[in-house]
């Protein structure tokens, strides 16, 4: 079995997150999947940010969708990165993606890159939303997809099958063996985040999930040797 790291934000551990600097670090230290977040600008731009507004990442203030492009690449997203958009990460690295969306609008505007740009190889699409997860599925055939889960129990896997998920991704804080063999059961992949610890790694490999979700590079190379 191939387990895969897949790098959060990059390798936000070590880099500002969702920046063009962080992917490239990730890259560079081997991770095998890079995750990243989309939103919609005021002007239907598809940047590379975590929250609904910008203060807690950038030197601005307010929502993204009330801001334009042009407006959003004026900010500092730490260490003097600017804030992406979609296809300049497609363009700064290789390795394949993790795009999560947070609504159907985001996964329409995601859906005409990938037709574009012919992705369906190498982004695989996740959202905590099923209706996001189905929008995606609908407007692209054979898109992969991954159904997140923070707080769950085992209809996470219902849900996800519902959806046409291919994976789940999972809080490894409350992941349970019940929710595993649920998963199987339904022929799903199993992702565990946010992996940061050896303690975490342990337990990912002890429950032989397909993949950890990590803020370090150091989750790369101590991943091969945890039993």
């Amino acid at each position: 079995m191939n387990f895969l790291t897949i790098g959060h934000r990059g390798v936000m551990g070590v880099e500002p997150e969702n920046t063009l600097r962080s992917f490239v670090a990730a890259e560079q230290a081997g991770l095998d999947v890079i995750e990243l977040d989309l939103h919609l600008s005021k002007d239907g731009a598809l940047v590379v940010m975590h929250d609904t507004e910008v203060d807690r990442t950038t030197d601005g203030t307010g929502p993204i969708a009330e801001q334009t492009l042009d407006e959003l690449r004026a900010l500092d997203a730490g260490c003097g990165e600017r804030v992406p958009v979609f296809e300049e990460v497609l363009d700064g690295v290789r390795a394949p993606l993790q795009a999560e969306i947070k609504d159907v609008a985001a996964a329409r505007a995601l859906a005409e890159v990938m037709h574009r740009r012919d992705l369906v190889a190498r982004v695989e699409v996740s959202s905590f939303h099923d209706e996001a997860i189905a929008e995606i599925a609908r407007l692209v055939p054979g898109v992969r997809t991954a159904l997140i889960g923070s707080r769950f129990g085992p209809d996470i896997v219902d849900r996800a099958v519902a959806a046409g998920a291919a994976t789940v991704c999972l809080n490894i804080r409350r992941l349970t063996l019940e929710v595993v063999e649920h998963a199987r059961k339904a022929d799903l992949k199993i992702i565990g985040w946010v992996v940061n610890t050896q303690d975490h790694l342990r337990l990912v490999r002890a429950l032989e999930l397909d993949g950890a979700t990590t803020d370090y590079p150091e989750i790369k190379r101590t991943g091969r040797f945890t039993a």
